[in-house]
């Protein structure tokens, strides 16, 4: 499965060509309750399973997939597993980041070349169905870029998983692909970890945010997005910035215990009805006051959407120079308030909804009071 479509005609500045986004991965706890709350919640299918079944006896891990996206849910059997170390550590979390590459060898000599810190050299897996190559280099906190070329490969994921399937498939809620992913880093780490990407990815700035674009009464926080050259990868960097209390980003580094993934954006075309659908199979989402409608479309001119509809999902509007985007954002999706999904439908527009940070953030404030951590 390819989870992005690759544009041959687009040149490639970075430091390898990037394809896309090969999966995402989570270390969690229990992966086989993980799963079924991502396909009963999310609609995602599960396609294929890895674990002492099909001879690993130390982890366990399911595929799931929905349209372009690929999640992997792995957790460890045992607890002498760095897994369940990470778990312990993290919560709950994003461990793996991968990156779809023509040549995962290549990619990885080209990124060592370039000062990237190796989390494992490649090597080969194969099956009856080919074989894929596998390197991975660092990147900010435990998290990692795995590099995958699987370019000759025609099995349900990778060698050592078999195809598996559920009741629960079926139920896809219309999510497409993944837009973009956020992480969170300590203070004074933001500027190392957007030199990181270009100059060891080649990867380009894209966007700048300061305090002053992303503040409210009590809290601001700085970021920083970059993008390959294709714009198919996009990583906004988000550090603390000082304010009068606990900002959304010193929280999460307090219980995340570090730097991590903070949340993965996911785009659909009909955002309405993939929002009015989570919200019945329970998912929570931060809540902005009915106020922000009142003047919204002052700010972002016309839309094809009905306000009222937008208003009764509580969908944030925004607008740049390209077109305009809708957005939401997810509460925490485990007992530890750190990663969440954004869900965004772009009507041309290319930026990450500046005009909505505001509200956004203090929805956050509103969140991190009730906890007792503002």
């Amino acid at each position: 499965m390819e989870t992005l479509t690759k544009n041959t005609s687009q040149e490639i500045q970075d430091t390898f060509p990037i394809n896309g986004t090969d999966h995402v991965e989570f270390y969690v706890a229990n992966a086989k309750q993980t799963a079924l709350y991502y396909q009963h919640c999310f609609g995602f299918d599960l396609v294929a399973y890895k674990g002492p079944e099909t001879g690993s006896m130390e982890t366990v891990s399911y595929v799931l997939v929905q349209n372009k996206i690929r999640f992997i849910i792995t957790s460890s059997v045992r607890n002498t597993h760095e897994i369940a170390d990470h778990v312990h550590r993290h919560g709950d979390g994003v461990k793996v980041l991968a990156l779809w590459v023509d040549d995962a060898k290549d990619a990885y000599n080209k990124a060592m070349a370039k000062g990237a810190e190796s989390a494992f050299e490649p090597y080969t897996l194969n099956d009856e169905d080919g074989e894929v190559v596998l390197a991975g280099i660092k990147t900010y906190g435990d998290t990692v870029h795995t590099l995958v070329e699987r370019k000759n490969y025609n099995g349900p994921f990778m060698p050592g998983f078999m195809a598996k399937t559920s009741p629960a498939n079926g139920k896809a809620v219309g999510l497409q692909y993944i837009d973009h992913a956020v992480g969170n880093v300590e203070l004074g780490k933001m500027n190392e970890w957007v030199k990181f990407y270009q100059d060891v990815l080649g990867f380009k700035l894209l966007i700048t945010f300061d305090d002053k674009d992303i503040s409210t009464k009590y809290t601001a926080l700085m970021s920083k997005v970059v993008s390959n050259g294709n714009g198919y990868i996009k990583f906004p960097i988000n550090e603390p910035a000082a304010g009068l209390k606990k900002s959304q980003i010193d929280e999460y580094l307090d219980f995340y215990n570090g730097a991590g993934v903070q949340h993965v954006a996911i785009a659909t075309n009909d955002i309405c009805t993939t929002v009015a659908e989570l919200r019945n199979r329970g998912i929570e989402f931060l809540r902005v006051p009915d106020v922000y409608y009142e003047d919204v479309l002052d700010r972002v001119g016309t839309i094809q959407e009905d306000l009222e509809d937008l208003r009764k999902l509580n969908i944030l509007i925004d607008r740049d120079e390209e077109g305009y985007l809708l957005q939401i954002f997810t509460k925490p999706l485990h007992d530890r308030p750190t990663l969440f999904f954004e869900i965004i439908q772009r009507r041309g527009a290319k930026s990450f909804g500046k005009g909505n940070f505001k509200a956004l953030f203090e929805a956050i404030e509103r969140e991190q009071a009730i906890r007792g951590t503002l």
